[in-house]
């Protein structure tokens, strides 16, 4: 059992916790909680601490159980966990995830892929949202432009619930040349946006579909959503202006999810 908080692997993981950088140089992710630890797979698990409290937790449910006999574990001290953890209600079990490695080919290899462009989104949470919504509506991929929050980041992470073991997602540093891509690859691109021509129910997402959605406050910049095939509105009653991002962003996942797999037909 670790009982020091100045123990050389305690202190990479909060270094971890708190360093873009050093998560990426590493290659890693930490993802907290029994949720977290059960969905995970286990091949990609390098290290898994626990604390003697979730311990006793984790033996009295055999599938959790079985998996950590599997991926090993260090036990630590609950003031040692509270180190460890980002959380401010820790469950005591924290895990260090190797990170997948997905290409934009792949990507499109997808039939009829469903993707999600998502241009200087800001806060982890919203991100997360998305990838986590996404995988309910059937997304094939997620890419992120480079100025879009950390897919890493514990908060990013735990909004996930799960979803960032499943959703494959890239980073890339030119949106605008990657859109114009997708075109080539007869990927349909429609940009939400307020200028929009139509609302978004007057369209078909049944084949290669990629939605592009801005910064929360800014939206898509003009570069970005005159590269689009078309703007798209969402319809919006009183003086409300816009949506937050990761809400626009499921209201057009589950119009394609509708049209793609409901026995209604397209408006």
């Amino acid at each position: 059992m670790i009982t020091s908080s100045s123990n050389a692997r305690v202190r990479q993981v909060a270094q971890w916790q708190a360093k873009a950088r050093e998560r990426r140089q590493a290659g890693i992710f930490l993802a907290e909680g029994f949720k977290m630890f059960g969905e995970a797979p286990w091949e990609a698990v390098r290290e898994v601490f626990i604390s003697q409290e979730a311990l006793e937790r984790v033996r009295a449910r055999p599938e959790l159980f079985g998996k950590l006999e599997r991926t090993g574990y260090e036990t630590v001290t609950e003031d040692v966990f509270r180190r460890m953890s980002d959380t401010q209600t820790p469950q005591g079990i924290l895990c260090v995830i190797k990170r997948p490695e997905h290409r934009l080919e792949e990507l499109l290899a997808a039939p009829k892929p469903l993707l999600m462009v998502l241009e200087n989104l800001q806060d982890p949470g919203n991100l997360g949202t998305v990838v986590r919504t996404g995988e309910g509506a059937g997304v094939t991929g997620v890419i992120l432009g480079a100025g879009t929050a950390d897919l890493y980041s514990p908060k990013t992470v735990r909004a996930t619930m799960g979803s960032i073991y499943r959703v494959p997602v890239i980073r890339v540093e030119d949106l605008v040349g990657t859109v114009r891509l997708l075109q080539e690859r007869g990927i349909r691109t429609y940009a939400a946006h307020l200028q929009g021509r139509d609302y978004y129910e007057g369209f078909s997402f049944r084949e290669g579909t990629a939605f592009l959605i801005g910064n929360e406050g800014g939206g898509l910049s003009e570069e970005l959503a005159a590269a689009a095939g078309e703007r798209i509105r969402i319809p919006m009653e009183g003086q409300v202006e816009s949506l937050n991002a990761a809400v626009a962003a499921a209201l057009l996942m589950y119009e394609a999810h509708r049209q793609r797999f409901s026995a209604l037909p397209a408006l």
